[in-house]
Parts: C-alpha cells; structure tokens; sequence
C-alpha cells in the first residue's frame, strides 16, 4: 500500500506519478540511434532526468546505464577521464553546464568522435540547464549535426493535472483543488509534487486511503501556499539574504545583487539574460554591470557551497540561473519591498538613473576615476563620461549630457580645480545643474591651490576639500566614504517620506 512519501514525492524521481513529457519520443528515438549523442536542456524541476531514466528503461539501456553528476568531485574526475575510455556503454552527465571549459571541451570532441563513427558500444547524454546545447555548439560548431539537442520546457497545465490524477489514483482520493494546484506549480513537476504533498498532509491523508470511495481532500489553495512557503522559509530565506546582500550589504548602494534575485523570481523559467534585464532597467544598469563585469557576482556564488548548489552563472552567455524549482517558488512570492527591508536595504525604488554626475576638467580626470570607482564600488550609480563613451557617439553630446545634470541624477559632484572654469564643457555642464544649488543637489569638491575668491558662491553650501598635493588614492576613498553616509541619511529620509 503506498505512502504518500512515495506516491507525491518532494525529491528524486517519481514512481506512481511519472508523466511523460512532450519530449519524450524524440528522447526514445535518439537512444536507439547508434552513437547519436544527446544533449538535454531546460530549467530545473520540469523532468529532465526522470525522462531520461524512464526511456532508458523502456529502450532496455538501463542495465548498461551510469550516470554521473559534475556536482560530484568522484564523478567529475571519472567524466574527465571518458574520452580515453572504449566501450562505455550509456553515459548520462547530468548538471553538465557545472565542467570546467576544459573538460567542456574534451567532451565535446569525444561525443563528436562517437556520432563520427556511429560507435553502438559507446553513448553519451548531456543533461543541463537552459542553452547548454548552444554552448556546446560554441565550443564546437561542427557538432550541431551530429547530437540530438533535446529542448525541455515548463510543461503544459493538462500534463499537471495527469501527475494529480495519478497521485489521486495510487492513494485513492481526490484533491478538490487539482486544477488549481496544475496552475500553481507554473509547469514545474516538482513544485506540483510539494503542492500535492501538503495538500494530504493537510487532510491528514498519509498513505492510500482504505475507504471504498475515494477520500475527498477539500482543502484552500491560499492554506496550501502558505504552508509551503513557511516550510521553504527555513531553508532559502538565508540563502536569498545572502545572495541578496552579496559581498558586504551597502545600505546607501542601489542593491544590485538583490534586484538580479528580483528579476530571477519575474523570469519564465528562472534564468535571467543579464544583458536584456539590464537593459530593461536604466536605472540599475551601472550598479549591476559593476557586480557582473567586475566578477564579484562570480565570486559570491563560487564563495559559498550553498549558493553553488543553488546558483549557475555562466560568463560566455551572461545566463543567471536557478537550479532548484522550489527555491524558485519561494522568491516569486516575497513581498520585494518587505524583503529589502529585512535584509537591510532602505528602498529598492529609484526616481533618479544616477547617484551622483561627476563634473571636471580635463586635467582632474584622476581624481574624477578614483571617485567613480569607489563609488561603484559601493553599488551606487556614477555617470562619468568614460564609461558612457560608447552611448554618446553618434548623439548629440549636448543633447545626451544636458538631462543628466539638469535632472537625471540625484546629485552633481563637481571637482572644483583652477581649471575648472577654462573649460568649455564644464561651462555647459554648470548652465544646467546651477538651478540644483537651491535643491541641495550639487556636492563641490575644493581643490586647496584654487586662487583666492574663487568658487566664493559654491560655499554657501557643504562641500569637501580635496588637497592635490596630498595623496590621491586615501582623498578618493575618504570622498567616497563621506558621499557614501550621505546618501544613506537620504535612502533613510526616502524611506520615511515613503512610510508616510
């Protein structure tokens, strides 16, 4: 008689609820093709590897069967070792898209060699996340006709509810809320089973039920969600902090790492294009380009084993992905500006595309960089001319630059030097942010070998001293530090005005 762990399982592959996807011939056929190998993509938690077990099953190739993951140390060192092999047999490497590019690589050109040779002792199976075909196909392009590249997507709500009934059958009952459970799970298998679970749980229902009708499970979709989400709780709030937080939490930045996350939770599948998502958002555009180009978004998943096992960001393809479907779940229903909050951030809304605008001469474009890095640094974001050069080609620069200072940031940082007022551009620049002094919205930088008098209407305001003949470096990073308490009194002042 079975349990209800065996029946709607939370983890591993199904037994009484196994539903065949879409894919699931082109998989049969492509088995029984003598060295055709298989490459299987898709996001996690829809089946991959359930399919592949099932066919291999059917086709009879189970028994002559191994799969290896490269999640494992043990397994991985094997797979670098196949392509000296002969006669391996069917050869399943799941979480492919984890391989160094080397062993990537060395792969590739084994399964190539295999379908070269229509080799029938000897079949290779990629399982990975979304686009692993294309990567292959990057570091091998005359490889693309000789795999069978199997897409998998969120399968349909109609195969959903057959993964219900068949849960309902194996333990005689029937859960009222079936189809809204299918749409719930968002075509996700997995999150379909951890909704059915705690469906009978919740009615008590722990293994087939002996009545001689079937038992009516009559329970809230709202009850089923909150549960859930309070059981993933426990174990992803920490690992999304985390992730959200990143390196070191910046109150006064412009939370990058935890609007990736948010972008992650609005994605079809759970894998973002950094590139289109950055695009989207002008105004987070500089902080997150910082994290991602700088490697610091690398750097935080490789530092922690959790976020490994959760996390895949792959640099050639700009690709941020989500591997486990319930933690997928969890973030799709935080409430962002709640979340922000107890993670430490004051707002994760900006009215403004900049933080600060930075306006030099010239010959100050020293200190200008030292500011904008340390700036960037701290995840705020700095227009500087040097990083937008490729935007204003081709624009008229007047055009481009004057709503940039007139209004587009949140504060002008002007580096106040004897040659500050020679310079044609800085004239310009002046013309449209000088109405901003009354906003409290414009930070002068004094350099100290300025002439005496000059500047005299910049003091009326709070402004910092720069001294050049003292250290660049240690002056920058105290600018930046000084800017950095500032404009966390303002996130705070926001925040309030918000609440208010």
């Amino acid at each position: 008689m079975p349990r209800l762990d065996e029946v709607f399982k939370k983890s591993g592959v199904p037994t009484h609820t196994f539903v065949e996807p879409t894919e699931y011939n082109r998989v049969s056929v492509a088995l029984r093709t003598p060295g055709r190998g298989i490459i299987v993509e898709g996001p996690s938690g829809i089946g991959k590897t359930s399919c592949i077990k099932r066919a291999l099953d059917d086709v009879g190739l189970s028994d002559s069967s191994l799969f290896l993951s490269a999640r494992k140390q043990a397994d991985a060192e094997l797979i670098a070792e196949l392509p000296a092999m002969k006669d391996i047999g069917v050869v399943v490497v799941d979480d492919f898209h984890r391989l160094p590019d080397a062993e990537k690589a060395k792969l590739t050109d084994f399964v190539k060699l295999l379908a070269d040779e229509e080799e029938s002792a000897s079949k290779v199976i990629l399982i990975g996340i979304n686009r692993a075909g294309q990567t292959l196909v990057e570091y091998a392009p005359d490889l693309l006709h000789r795999v069978e590249t199997i897409r998998f997507g969120r399968t349909n709500v109609e195969r959903i509810k057959n993964l219900i009934e068949l849960g309902e059958q194996a333990l005689h009952c029937r859960i009222s809320i079936a189809e809204e459970i299918a749409e719930e799970a968002e075509g996700s298998f997995a999150m379909a089973q951890v909704l059915c679970h705690e469906a009978c749980i919740q009615a008590q229902l722990l293994e087939t039920s002996k009545a001689s009708q079937a038992l009516n499970i009559s329970v809230s979709l709202p009850c089923i969600r909150e549960s859930v989400i309070a059981d993933l709780h426990t174990r992803f709030f920490p690992i999304s902090r985390d992730f959200a937080t990143g390196n070191k939490l910046r109150r006064e930045g412009r939370a990058p790492y935890l609007n990736l996350l948010r972008w992650l939770s609005q994605s079809p599948e759970g894998s973002l294009d950094t590139k289109e998502a950055i695009a989207a958002n002008p105004t987070l555009k500089g902080s997150v380009t910082q994290v991602i180009e700088k490697g610091h978004l690398m750097t935080l998943i490789q530092g922690s084993d959790q976020l490994m096992s959760l996390f895949h960001y792959e640099p050639d393809t700009r690709l941020l992905t989500i591997e486990d479907p319930k933690l997928l779940y969890f973030i799709r229903h935080l409430i962002w500006s709640k979340f922000a909050s107890q993670v430490g951030y004051f707002s994760i809304d900006f009215e403004s595309r900049y933080d600060f605008a930075l306006s030099f001469a010239g010959e100050n474009r020293d200190l200008a960089e030292a500011v904008s890095d340390a700036l960037l640094a701290r995840e705020m974001s700095v227009f500087y001319d040097k990083h937008e050069q490729h935007r204003i080609l081709a624009n008229d620069v007047e055009e481009y630059l004057a709503p940039i200072y007139r209004s587009e940031s949140r504060f002008v940082l002007t580096l106040l030097s004897r040659d500050y007022p020679k310079k044609i551009w800085t004239k310009f620049e002046s013309e449209n942010f000088k109405h901003r002094f009354g906003e409290n919205a414009v930070v002068p930088i004094w350099f100290t070998d300025n002439p005496p008098g000059m500047f005299d209407e910049s003091r009326k305001v709070g402004g910092i001293t720069f001294d050049p003949a003292q250290d660049l470096a240690e002056q920058a990073d105290a600018i930046s530090v000084a800017l950095s308490k500032m404009m966390e009194e303002v996130r705070a002042q926001d925040e309030v005005k918000a609440a208010g």
